[in-house]
């Protein structure tokens, strides 16, 4: 049952979920990529990343200096149930879209050489 309850706590959180919600739709994520699209400071991003991490929503991968995040594979039937739901009812909100719309933005200028730090 704990397990079961780091998962919902950390499901508690807007920027949380705003994070899942972008995994979801992309496959994996730079640190930087969450801070550009988000809005928020690198500590802050870290933090959010870490408590999903520890909640077993989500895997990293160093490379470099860069950390990137995917979402866990898992055999936990509540936690697929609970993720699938969530990404339904997302789905069809139309600030979900654009949080999707500002991460593409993000990502076609990333390619074209803008900077992760600015």
């Amino acid at each position: 049952m704990k397990n079961t309850a780091s998962m919902y706590k950390a499901l508690g959180d807007e920027t949380r979920l705003q994070m899942l919600w972008l995994l979801m739709n992309h496959r994996e994520l730079c640190v930087c990529d969450f801070m550009e699209v988000l809005g928020i400071t690198q500590s802050k991003t870290s933090r959010h990343l870490r408590t999903l991490y520890h909640a077993g929503l989500v895997d990293d991968r160093r490379q470099g200096l860069w950390v990137y995040y995917s979402l866990r594979q898992t055999e936990d039937a509540l936690m697929r149930s609970t993720l699938r739901a969530m990404k339904t009812n997302l789905a069809s909100r139309p600030e979900a879209q654009e949080l999707l719309a500002s991460l593409e933005s993000w990502l076609e200028r990333k390619a074209e050489g803008e900077s992760c730090a600015s």
